[in-house]
């Protein structure tokens, strides 16, 4: 028999406990995993039952074991399990072999007086006979005829079975004697306590497999074999139904534990607004959408859980592939179309501030399946949805939320924890408009249209881009680079995102997975910086407001986390959501970040470097008054940077890699305190500010310490940390900032080494050194720039062009580029998109639009 020969309801009960973070399966053996045979010396388990136990007990989170009335020495002869399934004989009174020496001398005592008196009995009955166990006897009647039976088991009711001490269990054809307190149900239970397991799934077929189905709650599931009351909910006939059951739902978790198709990385598309960020997969299905912030719980997760952790799916109704997937010219809207299909996607910006909206337009002359599974809160809410003649209301949870879609005829499906609505459309009688709104239960029409708002939407995007001037090498994705970039800035706190996601892998099935949806400072000021680079400086004065109150709340500047939620609060504890199977079953999910508790020494330097950037570029526009280029909250916020460098730069931190170990003296730690001291002595200079005597000579000391300390004559290169020889592409800054001069030789050294030792092909890694994690990463795009302005510093103009055609060609399809690349599997990695991966991508256009005599 197949998986579609199970009853439809077991099929969908055994798909959602495949889902929970930690599963225990358990079967009795005679009856289920093995069929009832005359001869109890025969009974073998169906090969097919063994096989999907064994695997599924070799999965991540799952144990599988075998609870039979059967002694344990005799289980394990006869069922061949492997050691990864565990046995358990005797009705739970055998949890190992040698178990029978537990038992006191009492126990022993009674045992014998019982096995005594059942083996008279037995002698006196033909066919029935007597098993041995370590604490129980147990007599079975099944060879026996009906007449002789019934008088053999009379006599063991009135004798034995009614001794003091003695624990009787029946089953089919058999009764058992205990002289310890024992049943299944307390196995499982205990079972389940030893592996923490999230839900249990139990298979029996007789009466005493009944104390275990009455132990199931919640999540559990029971399974019946054959006919008879039970307190078990599903029901199979067979023990090859049970084989069935075991192999689907074997499939079913590997499959969630798998992360069940993850579309590729770089193949994912952003939509942004203002203050909201959602992804697409190239076939059009929301995959990612968070409310009511960035960094808040996710309604759709499908990006780290497949189609159960919620999506928002439109489909050809006949199926095939896209034809195309890309942005509107310089808008972040975005066009998937098939042959005779087109959606159209964007975030409206006329919304009110507590809600998020997502509107999807349907065109084409096919019809188009529409599915709708919104998953509030990671999928850890139950909701329902409500058909309505305007749209659908979903329902169980505190923040409401409807769909827009006025005329559309639902189906609503349950999975017996949450609904999903699907529809079949027609677009070719005219559009079908579908309007999300969280953070609403109004279904009424919007005030306009939906292409004025539209129209609206795309000229928020269109007018900023038309005022940019953008690098001149590759113009067209220099632009989605600057518009990715805008897309990752909060309006309404000022903040800027590092990513858009969270628990993006940066090793495929590995644990290096981690939340990027917060405002770190080193982050925010780099891409408000290469903002400014472009032309537009409302990004950098904002984000320096915000700053300004993240500093109010705190003692001293010098105590500044290197990350903020983006309202400037300080990160909730880092958390797992276990439901998640991750990316490609790459878990745990986790959300919040730990490096909030982190020194990070550098965040002072990119903070100055940005307000130095934006002095010079209201000078450009020209802003001639020295105190409007810096006013002076600017100023105030380089003496407080300064200020901090001055008490902590002699101190050891975790770097900017974040490493979780030990802190060390790292190198481009220290040049980021000399860039601090020294873009502040610059902007003193230029713009006649005061300044503290002092200044001067601490960049001065930095400056001397760095080059003795951080320079390795073994290794030939400046290193990632003062105590070792490991290189660190982060080092690079030693000449990138201006700490060396690039013509000194140690730098054209250090920049050779790191080409040595981390670049492979088209990318470059961060270290190679141990850093106390299982698993490995991919390169980072960002030192693969820093490479290439290096190289340029250097002379090695060809190979700066070089490695930035390899940079250009790893990006996706609507050009955009996550955190890291895997150039032995050439996919990207990590968090998507990456604001540290454009504005390094601009970075090295720009550079390498320039002549060479500029560059020094």
């Amino acid at each position: 028999m197949s998986a579609q020969d199970l009853p439809l309801e077991l099929r969908r009960a055994l798909s959602t406990v495949a889902r929970v973070p930690r599963l225990l399966v358990a079967s009795d053996y005679d009856g289920t995993l093995a069929p009832i045979v005359s001869d109890p010396a025969k009974a073998f388990p169906h090969r097919e039952s063994v096989s999907a136990l064994r695997a599924l007990a070799g999965l991540t989170g799952t144990t599988a074991a075998v609870i039979s009335g059967r002694a344990l020495r005799d289980l394990a002869a006869l069922s061949r399990l492997p050691v990864e399934v565990q046995l358990i004989g005797s009705h739970g009174s055998e949890f190992d072999v040698g178990f029978v020496h537990a038992i006191d001398n009492d126990a022993k005592q009674l045992l014998q007086e019982v096995q005594t008196a059942l083996t008279q009995i037995a002698a006196e009955n033909p066919g029935v006979t007597v098993e041995m166990k370590p604490a129980s006897v147990a007599l079975h009647v099944r060879n026996a005829s009906p007449e002789i039976g019934h008088r053999a088991l009379t006599s063991v009711r009135q004798g034995p079975a009614a001794w003091f001490g003695v624990q009787v269990t029946e089953g089919k054809a058999v009764i058992e004697l205990a002289v310890v307190q024992t049943d299944k149900g307390t196995a499982l239970d205990t079972i389940r306590h030893q592996a923490a397991a999230s839900a249990a799934v139990f298979f029996g077929d007789d009466v005493t497999d009944e104390k275990a189905f009455r132990v199931l709650s919640g999540p559990d599931l029971g399974i019946k074999v054959g006919d008879g009351e039970s307190q078990a909910k599903y029901r199979v006939d067979s023990t090859e139904a049970v084989s069935c059951a075991l192999a689907y739902l074997l499939e079913e978790r590997r499959t969630w534990l798998a992360g069940a198709s993850a579309p590729r990385i770089e193949r994912l598309t952003m939509l942004a607004s203002p203050r909201s960020v959602a992804l697409l997969t190239p076939d059009a299905t929301v995959t990612w959408f968070c409310h009511p912030e960035p960094d808040s719980a996710a309604v759709f997760a499908h990006l780290l859980g497949g189609p159960q952790a919620g999506h928002f799916t439109i489909e050809p109704e006949r199926p095939g592939l896209p034809l195309s997937q890309r942005y509107i010219d310089s808008t972040m809207t975005v066009e998937t179309r098939w042959a005779k299909l087109q959606v159209v996607d964007y975030l409206p910006h006329d919304v009110p501030a507590t809600r998020t909206d997502l509107t999807r337009v349907i065109t084409g002359d096919a019809k188009a399946v529409v599915t709708f599974a919104p998953r509030p809160e990671f999928g850890q809410v139950p909701v329902s949805i409500e058909a309505t003649e305007n749209g659908l209301r979903v329902l169980g949870t505190n923040d409401p939320t409807v769909l827009r879609s006025p005329g559309l005829t639902w189906e609503i499906i349950s999975d017996g924890t949450h609904d999903s609505a699907r529809a079949v459309v027609d677009p070719s009688k005219g559009p079908i408009v579908l309007e999300m709104r969280c953070g609403t239960s109004d279904l009424k029409p919007a005030k306009t249209d939906e292409l004025e708002r539209r129209r609206a939407a795309e000229n928020y995007w269109l007018q900023w881009a038309s005022t940019l001037t953008l690098p001149q090498l590759k113009p067209d994705l220099m632009k989605r680079s600057a518009l990715t970039l805008r897309g990752l800035v909060h309006a309404p706190s000022g903040s800027i995102l590092a990513a858009a996601t969270t628990s993006l892998p940066e090793d495929i099935g590995g644990v290096r997975n981690w939340d990027y949806r917060y405002c770190w400072l080193r982050d925010a000021s780099l891409t408000a910086q290469a903002l400014v680079s472009l032309g537009s400086l409302e990004e950098a004065e904002q984000f320096l407001g915000w700053v300004h109150r993240v500093l109010e709340t705190l003692p001293g500047p010098e105590r500044l986390h290197p990350l903020y939620t983006l309202y400037g609060e300080t990160l909730p504890p880092e958390a797992v959501i276990d439901q998640l199977p991750g990316y490609a079953g790459s878990r745990p999910v986790r959300v919040g970040n730990a490096a909030n508790m982190q020194v990070q020494l550098d965040v002072f330097g990119p903070i100055v470097d940005l307000i130095a950037t934006l002095a010079h570029a209201r000078e450009v526009k020209g802003i001639t008054d020295p105190a409007q280029a810096l006013p002076d909250a600017d100023w105030e916020l380089v003496r407080a940077m300064v200020s901090a460098v001055q008490r902590r730069w002699q101190e050891p931190d975790h770097g900017i890699w974040e490493i979780r170990g030990n802190p060390r003296h790292h190198v481009y730690s220290k040049v980021m305190g000399w860039l601090t001291v020294d873009r502040a002595l610059t902007l003193a200079r230029k713009f006649g500010r005061e300044i503290d005597p002092a200044w001067a000579t601490l960049r001065d000391t930095i400056a001397d310490e760095v080059k003795a300390k951080g320079w390795n004559d073994e290794v030939q290169s400046y290193t990632a940390a003062y105590d070792g020889t490991d290189l660190d592409a982060a080092t690079l800054h030693i000449g990138l900032s201006g700490l060396i001069d690039p013509s000194d030789p140690r730098f054209a050294a250090t920049v050779v080494a790191t080409e040595a030792e981390l670049r492979s092909g088209s990318t470059v890694y961060r270290y190679h050194h141990d850093d106390g994690l299982p698993g490995g990463e991919g390169g980072f795009h960002l030192c693969a720039a820093w490479l290439v302005e290096a190289y340029l510093l250097i002379g090695k103009r060809s190979d700066a062009e070089a490695l930035f055609a390899q940079l250009v060609d790893v990006a996706g399809p609507t050009g955009l580029l996550s955190e890291e690349y895997d150039p032995v599997a050439e996919r990207s990695l990590g968090n998507h998109p990456q604001a540290y991966s454009h504005l390094g991508l601009l970075r090295c256009a720009q550079l390498l639009g320039q002549p060479v005599e500029a560059l020094v």
